[in-house]
Order: structure tokens, then C-alpha cells, then sequence
């Protein structure tokens, strides 16, 4: 093997990984929906949370990086340890159609329908046909099969290299007795092992050791028990993920590094008894790329067979390796490790969106009820709320921005935008509720009078305001463009309210009904009304935007308003539902 073919595999191995990655990532964004409804679907349930855990790896083609999301989703309260169990169990399973894949490069035969089934025969019209619609198309569906297409093309081609720069290994004795060593058992365990935990995947280094296996000096006796070390090799980055995360993020991690030891010690020690006392003979015979795969496939599943009826004593075995500490723990909201799985990461930006806009919807209704029936306790949660408002936009804000600069689908960046754009509008929602409940403390210790018309004027575009809260809300929450166009023709009866209000109140200081200093919290008062309708007003045009695939939101609101019959019926309606005598 000279300096050329030292090149040569090297190429071979960075293409293979590269290609792997590209192929994961744009797996990852086709079935972003489909991995979030996957994950929706979770429950206790073993069975359930096996095929979940098998479903993921089979699609991001991964263990560890589902292993990895897993262990951000316990340390952000999305899932229990016992359901993460059964979802690590399947990842193991789920790993192994990489290998299998790969093992369609040892087919040989004169047949030529048969020999297009290899890999090196299809992938080049793969590749073809992947910069095609990568260069060609718009759509970002199809820009991203045509990515899946040309990672798969690129791993293949990587395959390739590396098994023709290693062919020539056959004839070196120093190879053949480097696998001469690796028949110990012990040793073949920890080479698959250490190479794993470098290359930080299980899929890659089976890959490799397909790879190897081309020479012919790779047999069943090495190649079985380098299987069994990957599994542990692959913990690594589930163990180094889980630095930081709380207690039950660590457990989700040692049950991924405790599932593997218990399950390559069984399994090796059953290997080195049949080996010891019945001698197979195909333990001497070269592994092909078939035979590996079926290796690994049929190792995870005996490990899994074996211990998903024992998930409850795993649990109490890492509750005892990682105790309860004294000082309680919360989960995070927002976890750094999610962003490895983009669409599910912007699904817990979803779910903690919709918090807050439940949040600052239920702060300002809260603060128009104090208004009129001042209560000191209702005063104080309505600035918690306000409080979490902010915090949510902080965590929010910062994490989607993250999120937004990353490999992601062009439908998931405008909903990450539209969410953006909502959380501004919703915490500047919550802020005029304490406005509006500073407003009425003044009132209160000024001891001001507002009249009886006054007072039901405010009970008027109070309800306006609550009507509009609930469209917006609704909007938002169900993605709801319907819903949405529902909020623009109220929002400009609300307008009209405030002006018509201010005007009734400066008639009435004219008259003396009403103080000067009273003036001034009213016009307060209706402004934080009139300003919140805006704020419904962006977020309903924010889902409008996204359904309209559009950016221009003003042109969409101003052509609504001029062409949609639609919109000028619901305008009247409105009109004649809140009125003031």
C-alpha cells in the first residue's frame, strides 16, 4: 500500500462521512413534519417508544444523534427517562439500515439487472439526477431529494475509494496479522470501540469495517465482536452531550452507555463460549459486506430482545449510577441539543410560542376585568405574567435566531420568522396590561370619577378588545389563516371606537362632567387599547404572510381592505355589534 493509496483512502473516508452527513441533514429536513407527528405519537407505551426510537435513526441516520435529542428532550421536560429508555432501545435497531445499504456494494454477478442493483452502478444516475433538481428545480422539496440523491451518491463513491485503497492490503502479512489479533475477542472489542468513539458514529465504522472487509483477511471471528465495541464507541457523544444537562438528562445518557455494556457483555460472553466449545467453522471464513450487516443487525436486536422487558430495572440502575443531588433541579426550556434535529427544535419553539401568547392574552383580558373589580392578587399575577412574557421573549428570540441561521426547510425558516415577528407582538401585548393596571391604580388613588357613559364606552371596545384577543390567539395557535383575515376588519372598528371615545370624553370635560386629570388616564387607557388591536393586528398578518407565502404584509392588508367583500361585510358586522350610544 503506497503514499497514493494512503491518499486515496483518506478521500474515500472524508467523502463516505461527508456524504452521510449531507444525506442526514436533508433527510432530516423532508420528514420534518413527519419526524415531529412521529415524535407526537410518543407515549409510555414499550412498543410505541421502540418504533419511535427505530423510526428517527432509520430517517436521520444516526443513533447517536437520536440519542442525543433524546437526552435533550428529558432535560427539557418533553419526555420521562422511561420513555426515553424504549426510544434509545430502538435507536440501536434504527442504526443498522446504513449497513445495510452499504452492503449492496458486495453484489456481484454477470447478471446486468442484478448488477445495476449495486450502488457503483446507480449511483452515478443518482447523482445525476440529484444536482439536477438541486440546480435546476425551485422547490425546496425537490432541491432537498436532490440533496438525499447526491449524499447518497457521495457516501457510495466514498465506499468505493476507500475499498479500492485498501484492496491491496490483501497481500500485506502485517494486515493479516492485525486481524490475526483482533480473533481475541477482547481486543476486536475494543478496536471497534476506540474507532467509534473517534469518529463519533456507529454507522460510519461499520461502513469502514465493510470497507476492510473487501480485502478478504476480515473474518466473522474479528469482524463480530469490532461490531459488539461500536455500540460502546457510540456512547461517546451521547455521554458528552449530556455535560451540564440536569440529573434525568444524565440517567437518559447512561442508560444509552449501560444498554450497550450490558448488552456486548452478555452477547461477547456468549460468543466466546459457542466459539469456545463448538468452534463454528464460519468464524474462520471471510465477512462480506452482507454477512456484516447481518452482524450488526442481528447483535442490536439481541440486545434489545433482551432488555426492553427489563426497562424498569435499567431505570433503577441509573437512578442508583446518577442519585438525586439535594438541590432541586429545573428543566430547560429551550435545550441546546435540539438544534441538532432542526424541525423538532422549532417544535419546542412552537410549543413555548403558544405559551406565551396564552400568557399575554390571559394578562390583558386579566387587566381589563381590574378595571372594574380591583383585586390585589389579580394585580400581582398579572405582572408575573408579564414577567414570564419577557423571559420567553429573551429565550425565544435568541434560539430562533440560532435556529434560523441553520440547514433548515424554507417552510420551517418562515414559520420561524413568523414566530419572530409574534413574540415581539405578544410581549408588547402583555406590557399593556400593566399599563392598563397602572392606569386603574391611579385611578384608585387619585380617586378619580369617570361617568356612567364613560364607564360603558370602556365596557364597549373592552369587549372589542376581548373579541379581537381571542381571534389573534386562535390565529396563532392553529396557524389559522381563516382565522387570521377575521382580525383586520375588527381592528378598524376598534380604531374608530378610540376616536369616537376621546372625542365623547373631551365633550364631556367641556361640560364639566369630567376632570382634566381624568382626560389624561382616559386617553392613556384607550391608547394601550388601540395599540394592543395593533399588535393583533401584525400577528394575524404574520399568519397571513406565511399562508400567502408572502413578506409584503401592509400591500396584502391594504388589498384586503379595498377588494374583499368578505372583509367589508365583517366590517359592518363588527360595526353593529359594538357601538356606542
Amino acid at each position: 500500500m503506497d503514499l497514493f493509496n494512503v491518499l486515496s483512502l483518506i478521500g474515500g473516508l472524508c467523502l463516505f462521512l461527508f456524504g452521510m452527513n449531507v444525506m442526514g441533514q436533508a433527510l432530516e429536513r423532508c420528514a420534518g413534519s413527519g419526524l415531529r407527528a412521529l415524535l407526537g405519537k410518543l407515549t409510555t407505551n414499550r412498543l410505541a417508544g421502540l418504533l419511535t426510537g427505530i423510526g428517527v435513526t432509520a430517517v436521520i441516520q444516526s443513533s447517536s444523534a437520536t440519542t442525543v435529542m433524546v437526552v435533550g428532550f428529558v432535560n427539557s421536560g418533553l419526555m420521562s427517562l422511561k420513555q426515553a429508555i424504549n426510544v434509545i432501545m430502538g435507536a440501536n435497531v434504527g442504526t443498522t439500515v446504513t449497513a445495510w445499504v452499504l452492503s449492496l456494494g458486495g453484489i456481484s454477478s454477470d447478471n446486468l439487472l442484478i448488477q445495476l442493483l449495486k450502488p457503483t452502478s446507480f449511483s452515478p444516475i443518482l447523482a445525476l439526477i440529484g444536482i439536477i433538481l438541486y440546480m435546476f428545480c425551485k422547490g425546496d422539496k425537490k432541491k432537498d431529494t436532490g440533496m438525499i440523491f447526491l449524499g447518497f451518491a457521495t457516501l457510495m463513491f466514498g465506499m468505493d475509494a476507500m475499498s479500492g485503497a485498501v484492496a491491496g492490503l490483501k497481500d500485506i502479512p502485517q494486515f493479516q496479522q492485525m486481524f490475526l489479533l483482533f480473533k481475541n475477542p477482547l481486543l476486536g472489542m475494543l478496536a471497534g470501540m476506540i474507532l467509534t468513539a473517534i469518529i463519533q458514529s456507529s454507522s460510519a465504522s461499520v461502513g469502514i469495517l465493510q470497507a476492510l472487509a473487501v480485502t478478504g483477511q476480515v473474518s466473522y471471528g474479528a469482524a463480530i465482536p469490532i461490531i459488539m465495541g461500536q455500540n460502546i464507541g457510540t456512547c461517546i457523544t451521547t455521554i458528552i452531550s449530556s455535560f451540564g444537562a440536569n440529573k434525568n438528562a444524565k440517567r437518559a445518557a447512561m442508560v444509552h452507555l449501560s444498554f450497550n455494556v450490558i448488552g456486548t457483555a452478555v452477547w461477547l460472553t456468549a460468543f466466546c463460549i459457542i466459539r469456545a466449545v463448538f468452534k463454528p467453522l464460519f468464524l474462520d471464513e471471510a465477512a462480506s459486506l452482507f454477512g456484516i450487516a447481518l452482524c450488526h443487525s442481528i447483535f442490536n436486536v439481541l440486545c434489545t430482545l433482551l432488555l426492553l422487558p427489563m426497562g424498569n430495572l435499567l431505570e433503577k440502575l441509573v437512578n442508583r449510577l446518577v442519585p438525586d443531588s439535594k438541590t432541586p433541579e429545573t428543566n430547560a426550556e429551550l435545550d441546546e441539543r435540539l438544534l441538532n434535529t432542526p424541525p423538532i427544535a422549532l417544535q419546542r419553539c412552537r410549543e413555548l410560542a403558544n405559551d406565551m401568547a396564552v400568557c399575554a392574552v390571559d394578562a390583558l383580558k386579566d387587566s381589563l376585568h381590574v378595571f372594574n373589580h380591583y383585586d390585589a392578587k389579580q394585580v400581582a399575577k398579572i405582572r408575573e405574567m408579564e414577567d414570564r412574557t419577557d423571559h420567553y421573549e429573551d429565550i425565544l428570540g435568541s434560539y430562533l435566531v440560532r435556529l434560523s441561521t441553520m440547514s433548515i426547510s424554507a417552510s420551517d425558516n418562515k414559520e420561524a420568522a413568523m414566530m419572530l415577528k409574534a413574540i415581539g407582538d405578544f410581549e408588547r401585548i402583555s406590557d399593556h396590561a400593566v399599563n392598563i393596571v397602572e392606569s386603574t391604580e391611579e385611578i384608585l388613588s387619585k380617586d378619580i370619577q369617570f361617568t356612567e357613559d364613560a364607564r360603558q364606552e370602556f365596557d364597549v371596545i373592552a369587549d372589542a378588545i376581548n373579541e379581537i384577543l381571542d381571534l389573534a390567539l386562535n390565529s396563532f395557535i392553529n396557524n389559522d389563516p381563516m382565522a387570521a383575515h377575521l382580525v383586520e376588519p375588527l381592528e378598524q372598528v376598534i380604531d374608530e371606537l378610540k376616536e369616537e371615545m376621546r372625542t365623547k370624553h373631551i365633550q364631556r370635560m367641556q361640560q364639566g362632567e369630567c376632570s382634566i386629570v381624568a382626560g389624561f388616564v382616559w386617553s392613556d387607557l384607550l391608547t394601550n387599547l388601540e395599540r394592543t388591536s395593533d399588535h393583533c393586528s401584525n400577528i394575524a398578518g404574520g399568519v397571513m404572510d406565511a399562508a400567502m407565502n408572502t413578506m409584503s404584509m401592509h400591500e396584502a392588508l391594504r388589498t384586503l381592505k379595498d377588494n374583499d367583500g368578505e372583509y367589508k361585510a365583517k366590517y359592518q358586522e363588527y360595526a353593529s355589534k359594538y357601538v356606542i350610544q
